[in-house]
């Protein structure tokens, strides 16, 4: 789950932001299954909605005649999840850095892609937050989302 570096493209970005939403449904099979009650239905609905996204850029990279990046088998996570802290922690981190991705679609998008990569990084920000919110960490907001610390 390694970061490249900001492609300078629109099919890049999006390419690369697409495999970053492969990476975000990977990584929440196993935040889901230490979760309960609340916070195991929030876990599948932002499974719920990468795999919205990763279906939509799919059919707009195709349609586009761009390159569709292929779903890897597994993903590394940068730590075992072994309880519900780590699952909290793993989540804050997936959406932030799925997020990341989108943010580095902003500067070379235009019209409704800039629009779809706004709004992807915005819906990973406040999924993020409404983690930390969970595993009561503070501060609950970064002040510029999707951007490295």
């Amino acid at each position: 789950m390694n970061r490249r570096t900001a492609p300078s493209a629109p099919g890049g970005a999006l390419a690369d932001a697409l495999a970053a939403e492969y990476a975000a449904i990977y990584a929440y099979g196993p935040i889901g299954v230490r979760l309960t009650d609340a916070d195991r239905r929030a876990a599948r609905a932002a499974e719920a909605a990468h795999r919205s996204r990763r279906d939509a850029l799919v059919l707009q990279l195709s349609a586009a005649g761009g390159t569709v990046p292929a779903d890897q088998a597994g993903y590394a996570l940068p730590f075992p999840v072994t309880d519900r802290v780590s699952a909290l922690r793993l989540a804050v981190q997936v959406e932030e850095r799925t997020g990341a991705f989108w943010r580095a679609a902003l500067p070379v998008t235009t019209g409704a892609d800039r629009t779809r990569a706004l709004n992807a990084l915005t819906d990973c920000a406040v999924r993020a937050t409404r983690w930390r919110r969970s595993a009561g960490t503070t501060p609950l907001t970064v002040p510029f989302p999707g951007r490295p610390t």
